[in-house]
């Protein structure tokens, strides 16, 4: 024992000596070794064979939960910080004059919050993984953190540490744990996100956003975290290099993150976050399509149930998302008693029945070696009065995908007066304008165009048309929409007209001025009608649409004589024949009674 306690005294004093004299100086890893570990570390099997996680967004927004229609309500704050006329209103009738944001967070009770039930109601759905907003763009905390006094939800409203409750609920349900958590915010005092000068990132970062992202990571050590406000700054002045590395020693191999973590970042950083969107049609890592049921991640209870996604919707948005390489974290909006809203319990529990006939064509599935998806060309034709949209993350209609759409407008015009009207447009992604079938505007050219230059002028000009009093002529726009935020907005402009949208009370249908007013309307675009997915032991194809006549065909390959096809929740063996690499399936001995789930139908393929 004595010579055990000399040797500890020798091994103090030797550290002791070391540390000051500065030969045992801590030296901090460089970027690129911090780079090197965090690819090194790559992305857990549990997050890539979970295909489906919950997001929510649950905070002092809740007690307002109003936003415009396709708004995020969870950006209240930032409308009042900029004087939003929407919101000021909102408040001055039911809250009073001079309102403050902060005087909503006594409200955010949670009278009837119960994080079990909760947890129970993410794994009926067949969630793999859950990710709470911990701190959104307004600073507020969902846990006691010190570095936000009497701004969190232990010491204002309910008064509870909601990531603490949340997360040991999770956990005893057996999924896993995700912390959302927004790097800048839009009111700190240290550096005012969106108003502040650029530079006071700096000191924000240093004294205030790192020691608070170590403190809420440290004590509840989430498996994924999701950063996120980071694009106007780049990766480097985040420190995120360091911090992502931090994380990953701290939680070890379970931990994972996403890909919002600054400008510039290193290639293939965190999975992928598309956001309200088709989907990614080809990834290098994993990735995660992002969206609520409705149109908002914080409830919104402006929001008409049109704009909600079906059950229908919901469990196809999920398989083209597995399809193709993906998977979906789904949001829901809790109300300020903490009650998540029914219809999005309902629609949740309705996946979770699904995904107990049909689980084992998504968890742990990857992209079919043949082919990721069926689609069908389809088309929506109707009367617009005027060409001024602002899809932003939404669809024209039913059953017009999100992205990569077209449209076409063809109307005859009348102007007010004979003289030369400019013509102009805002579009995203590209819009083309024709008088008379003769092309007089292009978005996509003039964008490759240098502004002010002699090529650019010309290329203007030609959308100057003289056009005579009454007289009607043909215009023609043509549209393609790529991917996110989607508009499409058509002006004139003369002598005597101010530049505008052009009116619905000049635009006619035919070429006669007692034809309907508006354009003829046409959108196209693909439409999913099967996807494929599968595993080790089989493959899938997850019918979207069942067919009429009882014969469906796939493309599953060269099948050996004896294969078994099944549907998913019926154990009855279907005669196939093949072709050419096609399969065609008779489903005709399947009774409607047996039939054995709704919205969506897998056949298996394998021994």
């Amino acid at each position: 024992m004595k010579t055990l306690k000399i040797a500890a005294l020798l091994l103090f004093f030797g550290i002791f000596i070391l540390n000051s004299t500065g030969n045992c100086q801590e030296t901090k890893p460089s970027f690129d070794e911090n780079i090197k570990s965090i690819r090194e570390h790559g992305y857990p099997k549990w997050f890539t064979d979970a295909k489906v996680g919950i997001f929510i967004h649950w905070g002092v927004y809740s007690v307002p939960s109003y936003a415009g229609r396709d708004k995020y309500a969870e950006w209240y704050l930032l409308g009042s910080i900029k004087g939003s006329k929407f919101n000021k209103n909102f408040e001055d009738k039911y809250y009073g004059e001079n309102w403050d944001y902060k005087n909503y967070a006594p409200y955010l009770k949670g009278e009837l919050f119960d994080a079990n039930e909760w947890a129970t109601l993410f794994k009926k759905a067949g969630a793999k993984y859950v990710i709470l907003v911990s701190k959104h763009h307004d600073g507020f905390c969902m846990w006691q953190s010190k570095y936000a006094p009497n701004w969190n939800s232990v010491e204002v409203g309910l008064k509870r540490d909601v990531v603490g409750e949340v997360t040991t609920a999770v956990r005893d349900n057996g999924l896993k744990m995700g912390l959302y958590y927004s790097l800048p915010e839009w009111n700190n005092p240290i550096y005012r996100w969106v108003s502040d000068p650029p530079e006071k990132v700096h000191n924000y970062v240093e004294t205030y956003m790192i020691p608070q992202f170590k403190e809420l990571v440290s004590t509840y050590k989430p498996s994924l975290i999701f950063s996120d406000g980071d694009w106007d700054h780049n990766f480097s002045d985040w420190k995120s290099d360091e911090l992502i590395t931090w994380y990953y020693n701290l939680v070890g191999e379970d931990a994972v993150v996403n890909d919002r973590w600054g400008n510039n970042a290193p290639k293939n950083i965190g999975y992928k976050t598309p956001e309200y969107s088709a989907g990614l049609l080809n990834s290098e890592v994993p990735w995660t399509e992002v969206r609520g049921l409705g149109r908002s991640f914080g409830l919104n209870r402006n929001e008409p149930l049109e704009d909600y996604m079906t059950t229908t919707d919901l469990i196809h948005f999920l398989a083209k998302a597995v399809a193709l390489g993906g998977g979906i974290t789904i949001n829901v909006g809790p109300a300020a008693d903490g009650q998540i809203p029914l219809l999005q319990q309902e629609r949740l529990l309705q996946l979770g029945e699904w995904l107990n006939i049909n689980g084992e064509a998504i968890y742990a599935s990857y992209p079919s070696d043949i082919k990721n998806i069926e689609v069908e060309n389809v088309e929506l034709n109707r009367i617009d009065p005027e060409i001024d949209f602002y899809w932003k993350r939404s669809s024209p209609g039913k059953p017009i995908e999100e992205d990569r759409f077209n449209a076409e407008w063809v109307g005859y015009i009348k102007p007010e007066h004979s003289e030369t009207y400019n013509f102009s447009a805002i579009a995203d992604d590209f819009i083309k304008l024709y008088i008379d079938d003769v092309c007089i505007y292009d978005s996509e050219k003039l964008g490759k165009l240098e502004k002010d230059t002699e090529s650019y002028k010309n290329e203007l000009q030609k959308s100057s048309v003289l056009l005579q009093k009454d007289k009607l002529v043909k215009l023609t726009a043509k549209f393609t929409e790529n991917t996110h935020e989607a508009e499409a907005h058509v002006y004139w402009e003369s002598k005597s007209t101010p530049k505008c949208i052009i009116p619905n009370s000049a635009v006619f249908t035919e070429n006669n001025i007692k034809s309907a007013n508006g354009f003829k309307a046409k959108y196209t675009s693909e439409m999913t009608t099967v996807c494929y997915t599968q595993t080790d032991n089989a493959k899938y194809a997850i019918l979207l649409r069942y067919p009429n006549n009882n014969l469906i065909n796939i493309s599953v390959g060269n099948l050996k004589p004896g294969t078994k096809i099944k549907m998913l929740g019926c154990d009855k063996e279907l005669p196939w024949t093949s072709k050419n690499g096609v399969t065609t399936v008779d489903l005709s001995s399947i009774n409607i009674s047996e039939i054995p789930s709704f919205y969506a139908w897998t056949l298996r393929v394998g021994e």
